[in-house]
């Protein structure tokens, strides 16, 4: 998880009231298309609200060398595994226009949420915003009678690699109401892994998943865990198996009150050798 972002803190009645107004009520790897994002424009809407919350980046220097890393310092989550992946894809793209999608951040992100984490019904671009190598991606789901989408979570991208054609690379997302603190971002886990955080809302039942780049089926899912409050905390064990030295997406979900998934978060971490 990289944090950050969208939307201020409510109370449990608050927060509820807001959702309920707000909204209405596999994976794609690389060299392939990923879900439905780039097939299809992403939705647009106009943003909820931005607020600065917990601050951007990993809590920690992940221990992964520099080189297969992000910018140095970003765990790489979608749709590259490694850096090599993307210079191929650049490569390719340079001799034949291939996957063209890899340089648009919307339909990187919409893509991520729909076709990796497979939460299909969060198909809206909300707000974005783009700083040099760096983007933010609020994705949401339809607000009901066509009102303003609500914001699901806020994708964090970074270019991966150089030049102007370098693709963008889901690192993260930006958590406020819904985190996911535990374990660390870039850190080493073992199964089974302990995974946690806070969330203001109410009845909340968290799922959670571990998944990894290149495979279609979570490595390890949870479900579900109880939660409600304000800043309430939430814990979760989950049980996988993968490769050690691999990356592993952590991704915690809620919903069920006016659509399946209405938040989640999620947080980049590798597997001890």
């Amino acid at each position: 998880m990289t944090r950050g972002v969208t939307g201020g803190r409510a109370g449990r009645a608050g927060w509820a009231l807001a959702v309920l107004a707000a909204l209405g009520l596999p994976a794609g790897a690389c060299g392939t298309t990923p879900g439905t994002g780039p097939g299809t424009s992403p939705g647009t809407g106009t943003a909820t609200g931005t607020a600065t919350a917990l601050q951007s980046g990993p809590a920690a220097t992940p221990t992964p060398s520099a080189g297969s890393l992000v910018a140095g310092r970003y765990q790489p989550l979608w749709p590259f595994a490694e850096e090599k992946q993307a210079r191929d894809w650049q490569e390719s793209y340079r001799s034949g226009g291939h996957q063209p999608w890899h340089l648009d951040a919307e339909r990187t992100a919409l893509s991520f949420t729909q076709g990796f984490l497979g939460f299909t019904g969060v198909d809206q671009v909300v707000e974005r915003t783009v700083t040099g190598a760096d983007a933010r991606v609020s994705v949401g789901v339809r607000g009901e009678g066509g009102g303003r989408p609500g914001i699901a979570a806020v994708v964090h991208l970074v270019r991966f690699g150089t030049g102007p054609d370098a693709p963008w690379e889901v690192v993260g997302t930006d958590d406020t109401t819904f985190s996911l603190t535990t374990p660390r971002y870039g850190a080493l886990v073992s199964s089974p892994v302990k995974v946690g955080g806070t969330i203001t809302g109410v009845d909340e039942s968290i799922r959670v998943q571990v998944r990894s780049t290149g495979s279609a089926r979570p490595l390890g899912e949870s479900c579900c865990a109880s939660a409600g409050g304000e800043d309430a905390l939430w814990s979760a064990t989950v049980t996988f198996q993968a490769a050690p030295g691999s990356t592993l997406t952590l991704v915690a979900s809620t919903g069920g009150h006016v659509a399946e998934v209405e938040r989640f978060a999620v947080t980049g971490v590798r597997v001890a050798p």
